[in-house]
């Protein structure tokens, strides 16, 4: 029997609770399990997620296929339908970033700082896990396996609902997942997928405060402000990406043509990829036509304001709208500012706190973008697609954190735990 067949199936009808919550309680037993488990075990387990991944590769493709098809006939947008998709390449990426958390240490049970007071009482503080992080998401299927991975390294079971459209894909990698874990002694509810359980269950995970000790919401700008406002768990907010570069006055015309390619057209359905332009007015004349036909030559719909298209005619008249679109598409928002004050103004009203760069051979004008843009990750003379969990070397990432509580930018391990203090003494009281 087949990984697909022998997955929980879909339910149809009204919401079963009972059947809900024994997953919850499942998850909150396995996550004092995994507290408990010691590095060898989690790494060996992860080790036999990755292989089995391979091993599976054709079911996982052809489940994939079942909600490429049905995400096709739905209307699913291109930049969806590309998140969507798992190739054999991509599988094989997916255990290459599980092996990878393998060679990361482990934080768990790290000291943080500690003390010993004056009366001889031993303060230290150490890293723990959560407990029990669930995770919202929609049509990632890759995210299956990579918050999966980051929980269990980190010592949390995971409980995921990743959404209709990859519902297929998903059963399969949670059976994938549960056989490893069970194959190598942890348990197999350490990972679970609420699926099953349609919008009713995303809403009572929302809900299930004493369950769920954690919840990370990751996809549309909707989604995830349905997240923080309706939850009553504790939430790490992940945002959409109106991600932006400025090119100043000094940018250099080779690496602001590779960079701004690189940050559109590499992957443009990813939270990461640029999606506005803005320009000094200096370097207009000078950087516009090469950045711009670089751009139309990789097939980029250019919207642009009135300057731009001054010196670019072909592009579209771009709109208010524009400037706060996230298009995970082949379509860039451009716009002339007339110094970096304006250019860091416009990025304050419209960006979403993710990422910005700037193109510059000023070193002030360097130091001032990374001192006053206040985004999750800022960079100079580089592109936005590294902002990015295996860029940074976590091996994978739960979510880029665009809030400012306990994580900010790409989450890895650490970012899994929270801390406790442990206290050694020798019979001391308070006096």
């Amino acid at each position: 029997m087949s990984l697909l067949e022998n997955a929980t199936a879909p339910t149809t009808g009204d919401f079963d609770s009972a059947a809900f919550y024994a997953k919850l309680d499942e998850s909150k037993l396995a996550a004092r399990a995994l507290a408990t488990a010691n590095t060898a075990a989690k790494d060996a387990a992860l080790e036999a997620i990755a292989q089995d991944l391979l091993a599976h590769v054709d079911e996982i493709v052809a489940a994939n296929a079942d909600d490429l098809a049905r995400g096709q006939a739905d209307g699913l947008s291109t930049g969806l339908l590309d998140r969507l998709t798992l190739t054999p390449q991509r599988v094989q990426g997916l255990a290459d970033a599980v092996l990878d958390i393998v060679a990361i240490a482990d934080p768990v049970g790290e000291s943080v700082r500690g003390k010993t007071l004056p009366n001889g009482v031993h303060l230290e503080q150490v890293r723990v896990p959560f407990g029990v992080v669930g995770a919202i998401y929609e049509a990632r299927p890759n995210v299956t396996v990579d918050i999966a991975a980051l929980a269990l390294k980190s010592g949390n079971a995971a409980v995921l609902r990743g959404g209709s459209a990859a519902e297929s894909t998903n059963r399969v990698l949670v059976a994938v997942i549960q056989g490893a874990l069970a194959r190598t002694g942890l348990p197999g509810t350490s990972v679970h997928t609420i699926d099953e359980f349609g919008r009713r269950g995303a809403a009572e995970l929302m809900r299930a405060r004493g369950w769920v000790d954690l919840l990370v919401p990751r996809g549309s700008a909707q989604l995830i402000q349905t997240v923080v406002t309706e939850s009553t768990v504790p939430v790490i907010e992940t945002g959409a990406g109106v991600v932006h570069i400025v090119l100043d006055a000094s940018a250099r015309e080779d690496w602001a043509v590779d960079i701004v390619r690189n940050a559109k057209v590499q992957r443009p359905s990813v939270c990461n990829a640029v999606e506005t332009l803005l320009v000094h007015a200096d370097a207009a004349a000078r950087l516009l036509p090469p950045v711009l036909g670089a751009l139309r030559e990789s097939g980029v719909t250019i919207r642009a304001d009135e300057r731009a298209r001054a010196v670019f005619p072909d592009a579209v008249p771009a709109t208010d709208e524009d400037w706060a679109t996230e298009y995970m598409s082949l379509d860039l928002a451009v716009r002339v500012v007339d110094d970096l004050d304006e250019a860091i103004d416009h990025i304050r009203r419209y960006s979403t706190s993710h990422t910005e760069s700037i193109i510059t051979n000023d070193l002030g004008n360097a130091d001032r973008f990374l001192a006053e843009v206040d985004s999750a990750v800022v960079m100079v003379n580089a592109s936005t697609r590294f902002t990015d969990g295996g860029e940074f070397g976590f091996g994978a990432e739960v979510g880029i954190s665009t809030q400012k509580l306990h994580a900010r930018g790409p989450m890895g391990l650490p970012e899994l735990t929270s801390t406790k203090w442990l206290v050694r003494g020798s019979g001391q009281i308070r006096r």
